[in-house]
């Protein structure tokens, strides 16, 4: 990945080069996977692995789980959202999906439950069994709290592929043989139909040539 940035009073240019290598998880994606959404700060301010320790910290305090680990950090822009006022310091929040290999718990399961969805649609507070260790680092707006539960697909086997070599003194055999097909009437059709056209207009031309003619 190259990145190319400027200076916006100097349109000074400076180029780096990042090598980033993608390896899969140790233990495979997490089956238990929570998305907050966190109202009081910017993207660039949970990307540092100190802020996202500090995040992980105040999830484990409503997950009860030593395992979490940070899968994504989206922008609450890219999801729909709208460009914070330039007062009051407002922030364009930020979507944090957090992982885990252990089980949701009561209190994730209760904010997320339809009875919490039933009362933010009425504008209430959503149900919470737990204190908020979140508070007062990060807002969490609890109302778009997702929790998802993958399960591992099971992989189909692909086709077993051989050499590509016949063995020795062995002869192909075509998977279906062709039935023969007698070409003698498609032949006959092609050439007589045209044929027969062809007499026709030449009769009507001649009759109209020869027998139409003034006095005969």
């Amino acid at each position: 990945l190259q990145v190319l940035a400027y200076n916006r009073h100097t349109y000074e240019t400076v180029a780096q080069r990042l090598v980033i290598t993608v390896v899969p998880a140790p233990g495979g994606d997490p089956p238990y996977q929570g998305e907050f959404l966190v109202g009081n700060r910017n993207v660039e301010e949970l990307l540092p692995a100190a802020a996202q320790e500090i995040f992980l910290q105040a999830t484990a305090g409503v997950w009860a789980q030593d395992d979490l680990h940070v899968i994504n950090i989206t922008s609450a822009l890219d999801r729909g959202g709208r460009v914070p006022l330039p007062i009051e310091g407002r922030k364009e929040g930020v979507y944090v999906k957090v992982g885990s290999h252990g089980t949701f718990s009561p209190c994730l399961a209760s904010a997320a439950s339809p009875q919490s969805r039933f009362r933010c649609s009425l504008g209430q507070q959503p149900l919470a069994s737990c204190y908020d260790t979140f508070a007062p680092h990060f807002t969490i707006r609890w109302c778009n709290l997702t929790l998802l539960q993958i399960w591992p697909s099971p992989t189909a086997s692909g086709p077993v592929w051989g050499s590509g070599v016949l063995e020795e003194d062995g002869d192909f055999q075509p998977p279906t043989d062709a039935p023969p097909q007698d070409l003698l009437p498609g032949f006959l059709v092609t050439l007589l139909v045209p044929l027969a056209v062809a007499v026709l207009l030449c009769l009507l031309l001649g009759h109209l040539m020869c027998c139409r003619r003034e006095g005969v």
